[in-house]
């Protein structure tokens, strides 16, 4: 095998959640292009088709599945769907998730649990349920955030705690799985990319990336070919680990 062919996924099923917009429509569509049949899951169906439709450009085959991570039960139905329709989970990539910028003292329970429950306890849901799929081993890559390591200055308490949470599910899962069931768990912790949310805020974010040492912010399949690298055999020695991919936001 050569050094590309270990970034191929010939004959690979993956999960993405998340995958209806942003950073997801880029990580589904490496996937496919690298070779991987992808199914799909979020909870707006309008943009899981149009992902859809890039996956299927590539020659590979798109599932649909409305789905919201918070609920186990959602994301075992997504694991047996994707066994049903694709025949195998092998890799899933953990994108979807939440957050809002507002002060601790004004953030209310109920919104604060919201984001813990579909941005960690969502990626924990996906994971056990993939994994009891997984016969044949396999790979999670969870899309943590810079936040876990940093701050911007921006008050998000309840986002930075929940991708704080997934380093250390990425770890835990990774030594429980990694031997046992041949399942390799690493994160990904991006900074910010050009999406249609960062789109929005654009004037103020070209601020805070004068910080990062690249002076950018990063285009999302920068972040998607390094979810592919995680996803396949040329990682193959690597788990429990996180990849930093941020601009140099961490060390500007």
């Amino acid at each position: 095998m050569s050094v590309l062919d270990k970034f191929r996924l010939d004959g690979k099923v993956a999960i993405v959640t998340g995958a209806s917009s942003g950073l997801g429509v880029a990580i589904a569509r490496t996937l496919a292009e690298a070779g991987a049949d992808v199914a799909l899951g979020a909870r707006r169906l309008q943009g899981l088709r149009r992902t859809r439709a890039l996956v299927e450009a590539t020659g590979r085959r798109g599932l649909v599945a409305q789905v919201d991570v918070a609920d186990a039960e959602q994301c075992r139905r997504l694991v047996a769907e994707t066994v049903g329709e694709l025949g195998r989970v092998d890799i899933v990539v953990n994108n979807a998730g939440i957050g809002e910028i507002v002060p601790a003292l004004k953030q209310d329970r109920a919104d604060f649990q919201r984001v813990l429950d579909v941005n960690l306890s969502g990626a924990h849901w996906m994971a056990c349920a993939a994994a009891q799929a997984m016969t044949d081993g396999g790979s999670i890559v969870n899309v943590a955030s810079m936040l876990a390591l940093t701050t911007a200055g921006s008050p998000q308490a309840a986002y930075a705690a929940s991708k704080s949470g997934m380093l250390g599910l990425t770890r835990d899962l990774a030594h429980e799985w990694s031997q046992r069931r041949g399942i390799r768990v690493n994160a990904v912790a991006p900074g910010y990319f050009a999406t249609e949310l960062t789109d929005a805020h654009l004037e103020s974010i070209d601020l805070l990336v004068q910080r990062a040492a690249l002076r950018r912010i990063g285009e999302p399949d920068e972040l998607a070919a390094a979810v592919l690298f995680l996803a396949s055999p040329a990682s193959s020695y690597i788990t429990g680990e996180t990849l930093v991919v941020d601009g140099g936001f961490a060390v500007g």
